[in-house]
């Protein structure tokens, strides 16, 4: 199906919203607060930590999935604006100025989408403690996580805008082999042949140091977990979503609807699986594999928020995960900005210690054993964190950029 039928099918007005999003989105948010925030990082249970370099846990599903969720709510966001007489590319409502328009909004959000991302690099901008505002741009991480969802959203958005779907079919394999052809055959710079087994010995590491410089994660140092080269197999994941987007929008009856997504998130499972035989699942390579083998994962999971939530109904129980779906972003830096603050903030004498480890101290570590204490404080932050979500949830306050 292409944009252009869905948008007949929508006959020019937007369709009822979908719970099953915001609940997966929901989840994945969840998640990424969960991993993000233990009361101390030498005491996390291993499925909360990513995988060492090759492989995967549970924590290298999260920022897949929620690339994922961009495509599908990418599909759900433009396609009934869609002219129900022309193609995807065409203009919005026959009007040139009404597709510029569109172009424009994504380009806005994607922009504001980089710089917040840029705003939690850098945050608190030596605001506390030793690290000083010229220090601090001799370093600033250029790449992040809504840096990639950035660039992925507006890419994507484009291309959903521009092509048909088979034509993004053609997009999503150029990207996924032409991405294991970079990454396994081109020789790398000073190294030579490339080894995907070291860290930095490989062409996406060689792009990364040459383009950044200093401006890297600094746990990485010799790459970029969000660097420039394995972008493109991230919006092949984005696309993925696109894809099951797609087919929400279909008219096909909903429990079909379901069985496509259940079969389609299984058929891509295997071949990632299978894929990984020759090129290993590696997150922080975002190999071809690990791309098609989350994107499965992210297929089926979907299918069953659809199933549970839009198709048998459960909607009470999904309502804690539509409050953090709906203010997915607001959660994100907020949790972001707070946690980085709390670590700054420095109380105490005469050995002051940030904020952070006191509030752990005092309220977990000091009664609890280490592993279960510091698991019980990332339960406590997303708990804290729903709260302020449902505040805002009643008052229908939603934060977007």
């Amino acid at each position: 199906m292409t944009p252009t039928t869905a948008a007949k099918a929508s006959s020019g007005s937007r369709p009822p919203r979908l719970l099953s999003i915001d609940v997966f989105r929901g989840l994945t948010i969840v998640g990424m607060i969960l991993v993000n925030n233990p009361g101390n990082w030498n005491t996390v249970y291993a499925p909360l930590l990513h995988a060492e370099w090759h492989g995967w846990t549970p924590t290298d599903l999260v920022f897949p999935f929620f690339l994922f969720i961009v495509g599908v709510s990418i599909v759900l966001a433009f396609h009934w604006r869609l002219e129900p007489s022309g193609t995807a590319s065409s203009s919005l409502g026959g009007q040139g100025s009404g597709k510029g328009a569109l172009v424009g909004k994504i380009l806005r959000r994607g922009a504001l989408l980089f710089a917040l991302g840029l705003f939690l690099s850098g945050y608190p901008f030596g605001l506390f403690g030793p690290r000083s505002f010229e220090r601090l741009l001799e370093t600033w991480r250029i790449p992040g996580v809504l840096q990639r969802i950035a660039v992925c959203y507006v890419l994507a958005s484009l291309l959903f805008l521009a092509f048909r779907e088979r034509a993004l079919r053609w997009w999503t394999l150029g990207l996924l082999f032409g991405y294991w052809v970079l990454l396994t055959l081109v020789p790398v710079p000073g190294i030579g042949v490339p080894n995907l087994d070291s860290k930095g010995d490989h062409l996406a590491g060689w792009l990364d140091r040459v383009v950044f410089g200093n401006h890297l994660w600094i746990s990485a140092k010799v790459y970029d977990p969000e660097g420039i080269l394995s972008t493109l197999p991230a919006l092949a994941t984005t696309l993925f979503g696109v894809f099951a987007g797609l087919v929400l929008i279909t008219k096909l009856d909903a429990t079909e609807k379901a069985a496509r997504l259940f079969l389609r998130g299984f058929l891509l499972t295997i071949a990632g699986t299978i894929w990984s035989w020759f090129l290993p699942l590696n997150k922080a390579l975002w190999t071809s594999s690990y791309a098609v083998f989350t994107a499965g994962l992210a297929t089926s999971g979907l299918a069953l928020c659809f199933w549970v939530c839009d198709l048998r109904g459960h909607r009470r129980l999904a309502r804690p995960l539509v409050i953090y779906g709906v203010n997915a972003l607001t959660v994100f830096v907020g949790s972001g900005v707070l946690a980085k603050t709390l670590i700054y903030l420095k109380v105490g004498s005469p050995e002051p210690h940030s904020l952070q480890s006191v509030l752990y101290q005092t309220f977990f570590s000091s009664w609890l054993p280490p592993y279960p204490a510091s698991f019980a404080y990332a339960l406590a932050w997303v708990g804290g964190w729903y709260l302020v979500l449902a505040w805002m949830h009643r008052r229908g306050l939603v934060l977007k950029v």
